[in-house]
């Protein structure tokens, strides 16, 4: 996530992250540094992982990820929910860009999972 210099500065930030554990993220978002802090809330391996924010700008974040095997390797799903503050003003920015920001940030960031998932970049997550 070069863009947006997406970083984890507390919590899990070496390894891969397990069931309660929490990871804090640092990035530029919106033209402002940002961190958000989430939470490992439900992890069924290798089915799916729910992770949710502790800590951050919105008033709720859930991000669900379900995997499923198909014929010519894995189909993950995402459903991503959340609730936008500062009222009305939360609801018009959603409306004119945040709903399409955060879309695609999760179609950014699923595309290098899927370039670390169908080559040997993931190797080296496991030896960190």
């Amino acid at each position: 996530m070069e863009k947006t210099m997406e970083t984890a500065v507390a919590g899990t930030v070496t390894g891969l992250i397990q069931h309660n554990e929490t990871v804090t993220w640092k990035g530029k978002h919106l033209g402002k540094t940002r961190l958000m802090k989430v939470r490992i809330t439900d992890m069924k391996k290798p089915v799916s992982f729910t992770d949710e924010m502790v800590d951050g700008d919105f008033k709720m974040i859930k991000h669900e990820h379900h995997f499923k095997p198909v014929e010519n390797g894995v189909l993950m799903i995402d459903i991503f929910s959340y609730e936008t503050p500062y009222g009305n003003f939360g609801k018009i920015a959603n409306k004119i860009f945040l709903n399409s920001y955060l879309t695609r940030l999760l179609e950014k960031r699923n595309g290098m999972i899927k370039e670390y998932a169908e080559g040997d970049k993931w190797k080296f997550l496991l030896n960190r």
